[in-house]
């Protein structure tokens, strides 16, 4: 099978990203899905802004640019997606809403239509369980800003099958990505990983081991880290960080995973880093 058309569902962020990626790499059409005119208008110009940006430092022309920007259409409608090959869900990280997304948008799309969550943590098989298509069904994990990470990471499902992922794995290398595979254990490579060191950090930092700029520096210079575990998880977003820990601590049932309670109330704060201007380190909206 061979991807033509893509339907983004969510333009966050990562949604706008993603979107970015597809109509300037393959350079496919690409429509963004998200539930208000509102915000589709302000990933329009966020989108319109990048490309600019990419003219001015001469990695496309002003032409390149504008064909890039057709390639993109906005809807507010999930039978928008009823003409995509592929759809990308990239809304927030709940179970609960994501499932409820997928068992919507099942119903417009073609027998063999391709579903794909952005998901960080959350398991595959649990979302592909409420579509008619856990065959075809996988998690593809971007990293941010989607434009300048390399890295996508593949999640297949219990039921995902081999041409699946060996078309959503040819998909992503035309991204110009470098893709990793994991199985649908919670956390998968990356988060599992990753999530547990930020953790760890908090917890230093909680018990008085180091000052957040003391121990980002470590992290840095002792490490060879671009950036330190708390600025990391300020730019990934607090509210994230404890979305993923719950998640691998409820999937594993172990205390290694336990979320650092100085992140829980980071959280209960409203203080979800950079997002919100003020986490570990305090930023200019």
């Amino acid at each position: 099978m061979q991807i033509q058309h893509v339907f983004v569902a969510g333009s966050g962020l990562m949604g706008s990203g993603i979107a970015y990626a597809i109509i300037t790499g393959p350079k496919l059409p690409v429509t963004l899905y998200d539930v208000s005119d509102e915000v589709l208008n302000a990933s329009k110009q966020k989108t319109e802004a990048l490309l600019d940006k990419m003219v001015g430092k001469g990695v496309m022309s002003k032409e390149e640019a504008f064909e890039a920007l057709g390639r993109l259409s906005f809807s507010t409608e999930l039978s928008a997606a009823a003409k995509a090959d592929l759809v990308i869900e990239a809304i927030p990280e709940k179970l609960a809403l994501k499932q409820d997304f997928f068992r919507q948008i099942d119903e417009f799309c073609a027998p063999d239509t391709i579903f794909a969550s952005n998901t960080s943590s959350l398991p595959i098989t649990s979302l592909a369980a409420v579509t008619r298509r856990a065959d075809r069904f996988i998690g593809m994990h971007f990293f941010s800003p989607v434009h300048l990470m390399k890295l996508l990471e593949l999640i297949r499902g219990l039921e995902t099958s081999e041409s699946t992922f060996t078309t959503v794995k040819t998909f992503g290398e035309s991204l110009g990505k470098q893709v990793i595979v994991a199985n649908d254990f919670p956390g998968f490579i990356t988060t599992r990983i990753g999530m547990v060191l930020l953790n760890e950090a908090m917890f230093a930092l909680m018990e008085g081991v180091g000052s957040a700029e003391d121990i980002d520096t470590g992290m840095k210079l002792g490490f060879n880290h671009p950036m330190g575990p708390l600025a990391l998880a300020d730019a990934v977003g607090l509210d994230v960080c404890l979305n993923a820990m719950n998640t691998m601590f409820e999937g594993f049932g172990d205390q290694r995973y336990r979320p650092c309670p100085l992140l829980k109330r980071l959280v209960q704060a409203g203080h979800l880093g950079k997002k919100t201007g003020r986490g570990f380190y305090t930023y200019n909206k």
